[in-house]
């Protein structure tokens, strides 16, 4: 069975739950409550990929948690933990990065279109707070962390995330809010510092799945 089917199966299931519905209507509610028309398009953007850390993290918990325990262990028999527990992971981070391009493109239209470097900036600022909420998610979930700790680890990963100088997720949203009054220059090297991140999480995820084979 191949990641990409897997990924496939993890992300209907996490849809068919309907687990995805409290994080996603979290994210709709407090954007449509933050946004209104005439808002700076860099501003907004930054509002609402702010908004997907703790939005993604949220959906991986939503993602890892969707499977019973029987059809997880016919998964596990029939492709192994890495390729499962991997696949539930990217059918989080897919589902945030839907939820993600969707508030970007309500960010864009409320602030009357923006000019280019707003957009691809605000796309920039949507994939890395997705990868680095994933991230957070990842590790601050089942198999690493279980219990009852999973959730404070979580909100507090969440907003070391955000709030960290250096962090890629605080360096695009600030970027974002400083373009917002003033000239916008585009660090895109959070970009490629998130792929790292949220690899090496998942990577710690993963093994920690394989080795408690949970």
């Amino acid at each position: 069975m191949t990641l990409r089917v897997l990924t496939r199966y993890h992300l209907e299931l996490l849809v068919r739950s309907q687990r995805w519905l409290a994080p996603g209507l979290a994210y709709v509610v407090v954007l449509g409550l933050g946004l209104s028309g005439g808002d700076d398009t860099a501003g907004a953007a930054a509002f609402s990929a702010g908004l997907l850390v703790p939005v993604a993290a949220w959906l991986v918990r939503a993602a890892v948690g969707a499977e019973p325990a029987q059809s997880r262990a016919c998964l596990v028999a029939a492709a192994g933990w890495p390729r499962v527990h991997l696949a539930a992971l990217l059918a989080a981070v897919l589902a945030g990065l839907g939820l993600g391009l969707a508030g970007l493109a309500a960010a864009v239209l409320l602030g009357g279109g923006g000019s280019g470097a707003a957009v691809a900036a605000g796309a920039l600022a949507t994939v890395v707070c997705v990868l680095s909420g994933a991230a957070v998610g990842a590790l601050c979930n089942r198999p690493v962390v279980t219990g009852a700790y999973a959730v404070p680890l979580g909100l507090g990963g969440v907003v070391a995330v955000l709030l960290v100088p250096g962090s890629p997720a605080n360096a695009v949203v600030r970027a974002l809010v400083l373009g917002a009054r003033g000239a916008l220059s585009v660090p895109w090297w959070t970009l490629p510092a998130a792929l790292v991140f949220a690899a090496g999480c998942c990577w710690a995820a993963v093994a920690a799945a394989v080795r408690r084979g949970d």
